[in-house]
C-alpha cells in the first residue's frame, strides 16, 4: 500500500519561488534527458553483467568445481552493482514498477525451487513452499496437473513465478539465482553465508543433493530469463523507448517521477522495509541478499543510485561517466541553501552506508548487525537509517520548492507505526 510519509503530511505544497519572468540555466527537459541517460546507461550495464554472469555459470556448469561457483558467485555480485543503482527509477516510473518484480522479488520462499533445511519455516499459508520443482518433475499447482518435465525460462515466468498469486512464490531474478548459487543461509545472526556444495551440479555419482542435471537446467532458464528481461527494460530507455518516452511527455510530470522515485527509495523502501525491519525483528531472513550475505553492498548502492538521480551523473561499469544537466542544478536555481542541503544530505547516506560495507567487509556481517544485543551492529545501522530518513526530509522540502502537487512517498510500518510491526 503506498502511503505519504510523515513529512510529507507536514508539507504545505508552494508554488515555486523562482521569480517571474527570470531565464532559467537549466530546463526541465534537460534535467529529464540526463535522467533518462543514466536510467539507460544502468540497465544497459545491467544487461552486460547478466551477461558475464551467465558465461561464468556456463563455464562452471561445462566443468562443475569449487573453484568455478566461487567465479560464479563473483559474477553475480558484480551483477548486483549496476543493479541496484537503477532502483532508484522506481516507484515513479510505472513501466518500471510492473516489470521489477520479474527481476529484483524479495523475500522468496526458496522451497519452491530446490530443497531447503526440514529446520526451514516459511509459506505458513503457500503450499508451494515445499513445492521443489527441481526435484519434481510434475506436480500441482492450485489444483492444476505442471508439467515440468523440461524446465524452461517459460515454466518459470508463466507458471512458477507467483504462482496461486502468492508474491513469495520467487521464481526468477538475481535471488533465485542467489539461492541456487549459495543455497540457503543457515548461520543465523552467526557468521557465514549460504553454502551450497559445487558438488549439487557435479554429474554422474559425485552429484550430491539429488537431480543435478535439473538444478543446472534451472539455474540456466533464470539466467537466460533475467538477461531477457533486462533487456526489455534497457530498450524502454532508448530514444524512443517506452520508459524514455513517458517521462519526457510531460516535464511536471517527470520531474515528480525522479523525486517520487528518490523519496520512495530512501524513506519507505530502503530505511524502512529493507533495513529498519530487520532490526527490529533481529531477523537476517529480512536481508535483502540473504542467501550471499551481500546486502551490505545491496544497501549501499542504493544510496548512490538516489545520489546519481539527483547529481546527474553515473558512473558506468567500464569507468566511463554519464552526467548531464541535473535534478540538483534545477532546484539550486530556486532554492541554492536547499541544494546544498540536499546534495550534503545525500552525501552523508552514502557514507553511512559505506560504513556499514567497511564493518560487514571488516569481520561483522549484515547477519551479525542484526543480532540481539549488537550495540555497534544497531549503531550502524540506525546510522543508515537516520540519514535516509533525514535526507527524505529534503528531498520533501525539494518537492515543496518546485511546486510539485500530489506526490505521496512510500511509507513504512516500522518507520510510520512501529508497534504494528509486532501485531
Amino acid at each position: 500500500m503506498r502511503r505519504i510519509s510523515p513529512f510529507a503530511r507536514s508539507l504545505t505544497i508552494a508554488a515555486a519561488i523562482a521569480l517571474p519572468g527570470a531565464a532559467s540555466a537549466v530546463t526541465p527537459s534537460e534535467v529529464l534527458t540526463t535522467y533518462a541517460s543514466i536510467a539507460e546507461a544502468g540497465y544497459a550495464d545491467s544487461v552486460t553483467t547478466a551477461q558475464a554472469l551467465q558465461s561464468a555459470i556456463e563455464d562452471f556448469l561445462a566443468a562443475p568445481s569449487a573453484e568455478g561457483l566461487e567465479a560464479a558467485r563473483t559474477a553475480w555480485r558484480a551483477a548486483r552493482v549496476p543493479y541496484q543503482q537503477t532502483e532508484a527509477f522506481r516507484f515513479g516510473n510505472s513501466i518500471v514498477d510492473d516489470w521489477e518484480g520479474r527481476v529484483n522479488a524479495w523475500p522468496l520462499d526458496e522451497g519452491l525451487i530446490d530443497y531447503v533445511s526440514r529446520s526451514y519455516i516459511g509459506g505458513d499459508d503457500n503450499p508451494a513452499a515445499e513445492l521443489n520443482v527441481i526435484a519434481n518433475p510434475t506436480f500441482a499447482i492450485a489444483g492444476e496437473e505442471i508439467d515440468a518435465t523440461e524446465i524452461t525460462p517459460a515454466l518459470l515466468q508463466d507458471v512458477l513465478q507467483e504462482a496461486d498469486s502468492v508474491e513469495a512464490n520467487v521464481a526468477t531474478g538475481y535471488h533465485a539465482i542467489e539461492f541456487l548459487l549459495w543455497g540457503q543461509d543457515l548461520n543465523g545472526t552467526d557468521a557465514g553465508a549460504g553454502d551450497r556444495p559445487w558438488t549439487d551440479y557435479a554429474q554422474g555419482d559425485d552429484c550430491t543433493n539429488g537431480n543435478c542435471d535439473r538444478r543446472a537446467a534451472y539455474l540456466r532458464a533464470a539466467t537466460e530469463l533475467l538477461i531477457a528481461d533486462l533487456q526489455e527494460m534497457a530498450g524502454n530507455w532508448t530514444e524512443g523507448g517506452a520508459a524514455r518516452e513517458a517521462v519526457m511527455a510531460d516535464e511536471n510530470a517527470g520531474l515528480s517521477t525522479i523525486l517520487t522515485g528518490m523519496g520512495s527509495l530512501s524513506y519507505g523502501e530502503l530505511a524502512g522495509e529493507r533495513i529498519r525491519l530487520g532490526l527490529m525483528l533481529n531477523d537476517p531472513e529480512e536481508e535483502h541478499d540473504c542467501f550471499s550475505d551481500n546486502t551490505h553492498y545491496s544497501h549501499y548502492y542504493d544510496a548512490l543510485g538516489i545520489r546519481n538521480v539527483y547529481v546527474g551523473e553515473y558512473t558506468r561499469v567500464d569507468g566511463s561517466v554519464v552526467t548531464g544537466p541535473s535534478l540538483s542544478d534545477y532546484v539550486a536555481e530556486h532554492d541554492a541553501a536547499l541544494d546544498t542541503a540536499l546534495t550534503a544530505k545525500l552525501d552523508a547516506s552514502v557514507a553511512a552506508l559505506q560504513t556499514m560495507v567497511d564493518t560487514a567487509e571488516g569481520g561483522m556481517s549484515y547477519d551479525m548487525m542484526l543480532a540481539p544485543g549488537n550495540a555497534q551492529g544497531e549503531e550502524v545501522i540506525m546510522g543508515a537509517v537516520n540519514a535516509l530518513v533525514d535526507q527524505t526530509r529534503d528531498i520533501e522540502r525539494a518537492i515543496a520548492a518546485l511546486g510539485l502537487d500530489g506526490i505521496e512517498l512510500e511509507g513504512s510500518d516500522s518507520l510510520d507505526n512501529p508497534s504494528a510491526v509486532f501485531q
